[in-house]
């Protein structure tokens, strides 16, 4: 009988170590599941990161290509505003002079260079005397007396004419104003 009992202690044992072995087994394919989900999921995280990451270089080289392009355009236009301004000095001059075949000509060229800086999105800022001065807008170069009292705080003289280039001043009035 002890024989038998040492046979079924043996085989409750053995069925024992059977069952510790499965469920030892089931944990480490669970775990290596999980550990393989869970590296999956970091991998789609370092993906989905860098994907957004590249999208958001691609936005910002865009437009800082396009910042580019205007800043470039904008150097050589505002180069030219001196020249702009003096054609429009010799313009006066010349009207006082009685060869008018000179006046037409430096007026076609003034147009020109008028029309070819318009196309590229250089405009005049429309200001004249009586306008209220606004600090945003004008460069006041000096304060005189005004001639009136309506005239208080308003613009007397346009010194040089203002450009603008898009929504953006690249060359402010430069006004008097009247104190």
């Amino acid at each position: 009988m002890a024989k038998k009992d040492n046979k079924e202690k043996e085989e409750l044992l053995d069925d024992q170590v059977v069952e510790q072995e499965h469920s030892e087994n089931e944990v480490e394919e669970r775990s290596v599941e999980d550990v393989l989900a869970e590296d999956l999921q970091i991998e789609k995280d370092r993906f989905l990161r860098l994907f957004a990451e590249f999208e958001n270089f691609k936005r910002r080289t865009a437009k800082e290509r396009i910042d580019l392009f205007k800043t470039a355009g904008e150097g050589v236009l505002k180069d030219l505003i001196p020249v702009l301004d003096d054609f429009d000095r010799a313009l006066i001059e010349i009207g006082k002079s009685e060869d008018k075949q000179l006046a037409e000509g430096v007026v076609l060229i003034h147009n020109k260079l008028r029309n070819t800086l318009n196309s590229k999105g250089l405009e005049v800022i429309d200001v004249r005397a009586g306008d209220t001065f606004n600090a945003d807008l004008h460069e006041a170069v000096t304060q005189i007396p005004a001639p009136s009292d309506d005239m208080k705080g308003k613009i007397i003289d346009v010194i040089e004419k203002g450009y603008k280039l898009g929504d953006k001043i690249v060359r402010f009035p430069k006004v008097v104003i009247g104190q």
